[in-house]
Parts: structure tokens; C-alpha cells; sequence
């Protein structure tokens, strides 16, 4: 555990304390993404994505703790969703067909991503990495590092506990 955090903060001072050379950094309203799920094919904007809570997970086949942190991050998606929370998580490396990952994306309930259009990848050496996003679609968490079940209550819970932005309720919800 303390290994992974010391890990976790000497890249994020590698990176200059963020995890993007384009400078995404918690606090900082989200920029704009756009997803297209690999169950469907679906095209999903993050900015349609206001007054709920996401998390972006950047996970590899070949990761270790990427392997321990998806069904976790399944098994909270599946507790908590009625709360307001979507879960996206894209693969960073093209070495494993989709087709293989057809069974492995039917049996999740988070939505697996064929592709992510945005500046929050490509990130191909630090996996497993998240972004959580709040409901007013400001940047609440972005480091490298496996989520644990104390983690995620901590990051996630205040922020499904927050209202959703007035905008975001009409813009959802238009009467």
C-alpha cells in the first residue's frame, strides 16, 4: 500500500503534478470527450454526461492491479449507479483483438469503450489511471494507481452525495 503511494506521487511529480502534458488538473472543469461504447456503439459526450458522477478508468490486459480494479470498479458500479454514477473504462494498448474482449465486455455492467476521443489519453505507461468527474463536470480526482474499495468511498461517496447542478437538471430533464 505505501509502495503504491509513493509510486503513485513520484509519477505524478514525473508529470509535473498532472497526469497529462495537456494539463488536466483536479479542479479544473472538465474537458470535453467523446466516448463510443464497445457494447453498441453508441457515441456518449462527457459534457451530456452533467449532474452525474464519472469515472474514466484506463486499464491494459497485461496489468496486474488493472485486473484486481475492474471487477471492483464493476462491483461498486452495480451497488451505487441508482445514485447518479457511470463508469467508463478503455484499454490502452491495441495488442489484444476486440473480438477477444467480446466475453469479458458482456460480463461487465460499467460501459467498456471501443474508443476516446479527448485529452485524457492516450496514456500507455501508467495504467491503471482514473479520472472522476463530478456532477458540475469538474475534475475531482486524476492519478495513476489502482482504486481500492477505501478509495473509491472516499472519492466517490461526497461527490454522489452532491446535488446535481440546476443546469444539468434541465438540460437532462427538459420539460
Amino acid at each position: 500500500m505505501i509502495r503504491r503511494v509513493v509510486l503513485g506521487g513520484m509519477a505524478m511529480l514525473a508529470l509535473g503534478g498532472t497526469l497529462q502534458a495537456r494539463q488536466l488538473r483536479v479542479g479544473d472543469i472538465a474537458p470535453e470527450a467523446t466516448m463510443v461504447l464497445a457494447k453498441g456503439g453508441q457515441t456518449v459526450k462527457l459534457s451530456d454526461l452533467r449532474g452525474q458522477v464519472v469515472v474514466i478508468n484506463f486499464w491494459a490486459t497485461w496489468c496486474g492491479p488493472c485486473k484486481r480494479e475492474l471487477p471492483l470498479l464493476d462491483s461498486y458500479y452495480l451497488a451505487v449507479k441508482q445514485h447518479g454514477l457511470r463508469v467508463f473504462a478503455t484499454t490502452t494498448e491495441d495488442s489484444v483483438p476486440a473480438s477477444y474482449m467480446h466475453k469479458l465486455f458482456d460480463a461487465m455492467s460499467i460501459d467498456p469503450l471501443k474508443r476516446l476521443h479527448g485529452p485524457y489519453g492516450p496514456i500507455n505507461n501508467s495504467v491503471p489511471t482514473n479520472f472522476i468527474i463530478d456532477r458540475a463536470g469538474r475534475i475531482r480526482y486524476a492519478q495513476a494507481g489502482a482504486l481500492d474499495l477505501d478509495t473509491l468511498n472516499r472519492e466517490l461517496v461526497p461527490l454522489l452525495n452532491e446535488p446535481a447542478p440546476v443546469d444539468a437538471l434541465v438540460k437532462n430533464n427538459p420539460a
